[in-house]
């Protein structure tokens, strides 16, 4: 075979090292974001963040000169044209939270929560035995009872029957057996009657049963301790007619029972389970400034770097007798700084972007939110689709109506009767209005609200009104009746 060499002109599409550190900042989160940084400043000496005290700026070393540069916000523009009002004036989830007592901008319309949620203090097992060591029992008696409490599952009930419970203990085998079930159940009785009522049931009905024996002695409290202990299936599947017909009450005896059956807790321990408390920091803030919705990066979500000024006077003079190595952390740590402010620049294109289009959800709620592709935010921004969908993926948007993740906005839609669309997300809100404002003596069937969509113009299947309804963890037409 002869070998010979031909010269052949392509072209293909390299990504540079630059280019794939951009794409991987601007898929992350903020929280995975604050660890690619945290990473970077322990591997690259040339890099830094600035102080508190310090401007926030994203600072660089100048390429064509040796001296520090800081890289100066634009000052972006809404899509009307008009400037967007100072940071300090409409950034309130940034630099000072909702219902703190600092100036508060007379243009700045929006009426955001100030609605706080703490997780629970005390365990249910601090809060049982605190009271068990106040009770009048002897050391046997209280030790079973704490052992019983580490038996107790996170609502409170007592999953195992007490013959596995004795199985465990070193007594548990032999004569002894009988006479440690008389001592356990009446440990079980000890703690039953404490705090919260309900602790310690081994079913449901047992649970509501143990409850109802604190309530006040009344003919309500009879005809529900029946009901809960022969027929609370019934009752859950709004069987009043079957109820009614085997213990012979009528309706307003039975709903006054059932009012006092729903005030009761079957979870009595839940209140003491820690909260699973995820904490979000959005990273972009929507407020509405004379009569427009504008979208603004979060301060608090933003890295605050820049290069190391003495590591860099070090590599300016060592750059005649080399220092490669701290060349190139410098360059690294230029892309890292360029490559986070692009990101955010292209977080906050997007999120203004969507703002722009989902205007009267923020004017008016769900039931104006209209449908929305990344198609179109893609086109509008001038980026590809893929681009969009990293963008809004675990980034988070902070307004009066709440903190939404950016993928929330875009949904499927729904063709209208003008020739229109309306949002999947606009459709479900309708079901929740619908369903709040229903008779409970004739509740609405999904063909029914199928059929009221419909008088509106929006063109929907039963089957589709049973997926949204569903959805929203509604329940079926039979279950939400009341007498």
């Amino acid at each position: 075979m002869r070998q010979t060499l031909q010269l052949k002109l392509s072209q293909h599409l390299a990504l540079t090292p630059q280019l794939q550190q951009s794409i991987r900042l601007l898929q992350l989160s903020t929280l995975e974001l604050n660890q690619e940084i945290e990473q970077a400043l322990q591997e690259n000496p040339l890099l830094e963040r600035e102080e508190p005290g310090d401007a926030m700026s994203l600072t660089t070393y100048s390429q064509s000169s040796d001296a520090m540069a800081t890289v100066q916000p634009v000052e972006a523009q809404n899509a009307n044209g008009d400037e967007r009002p100072p940071m300090g004036e409409e950034l309130g989830w940034g630099t000072e939270m909702p219902g703190g007592h600092g100036s508060r901008d007379p243009n700045d319309e929006s009426d955001p929560d100030t609605g706080e949620i703490q997780a629970a203090a005390t365990s249910l097992r601090d809060h049982l035995n605190a009271q068990l060591g106040l009770t009048q029992i002897d050391d046997r008696g209280r030790a079973l009872v704490s052992f019983l409490v580490e038996a107790l599952d996170e609502d409170g009930y007592l999953t195992q029957n007490l013959e596995e419970l004795a199985d465990v203990l070193p007594d548990g085998i032999g004569e002894e057996r009988e006479e440690l079930l008389e001592e356990l159940a009446i440990a079980l009785r000890h703690l039953q009657n404490l705090d919260p009522p309900g602790i310690g049931a081994r079913s449901p009905q047992e649970c509501l049963s143990l409850q109802l024996i604190n309530e006040p002695a009344s003919p309500v409290r009879d005809l529900a301790a029946v009901i809960v202990r022969n027929h609370l299936d019934h009752l859950a599947a709004r069987d009043f007619a079957r109820i009614k017909k085997a213990l012979g009450c009528d309706d307003d005896a039975l709903r006054a029972a059932h009012a006092l059956i729903r005030s009761l807790n079957p979870r009595p321990g839940a209140q003491y389970a820690p909260l699973d408390t995820r904490y979000v920091i959005p990273d972009v803030t929507v407020r509405k400034y004379r009569g427009n919705w504008v979208a603004s990066l979060n301060p608090d979500a933003m890295p605050r770097l820049r290069i190391n000024r003495l590591y860099a006077d070090l590599l300016q003079k060592s750059r005649s007798s080399g220092g490669a190595n701290l060349s190139g952390q410098l360059q690294e740590a230029k892309w890292l700084i360029k490559n986070v402010q692009q990101r955010f620049d292209t977080i906050l294109r997007v999120a203004q972007a969507i703002v722009d289009r989902q205007r009267a959800f923020f004017d008016h709620g769900e039931v104006a939110m209209r449908p929305l592709t990344l198609r179109e935010i893609a086109e509008t921004v001038e980026l590809h689709e893929s681009t969009i969908s990293r963008v809004t993926t675990q980034k988070y948007l902070a307004s009066p109506r709440g903190i939404f993740e950016l993928k929330y906005f875009f949904g499927s839609h729904v063709a209208t009767d003008t020739g229109g669309a309306a949002s999947s997300t606009a459709i479900r809100a309708l079901i929740k209005q619908l369903v709040s404002a229903e008779d409970g003596h004739k509740p609405l069937s999904d063909a029914k609200i199928a059929e009221i969509l419909g008088e509106q113009g929006i063109v929907v299947a039963r089957r589709t009104v049973a997926k949204y309804r569903e959805s929203l963890n509604i329940p079926p037409v039979n279950l939400r009746k009341t007498l």
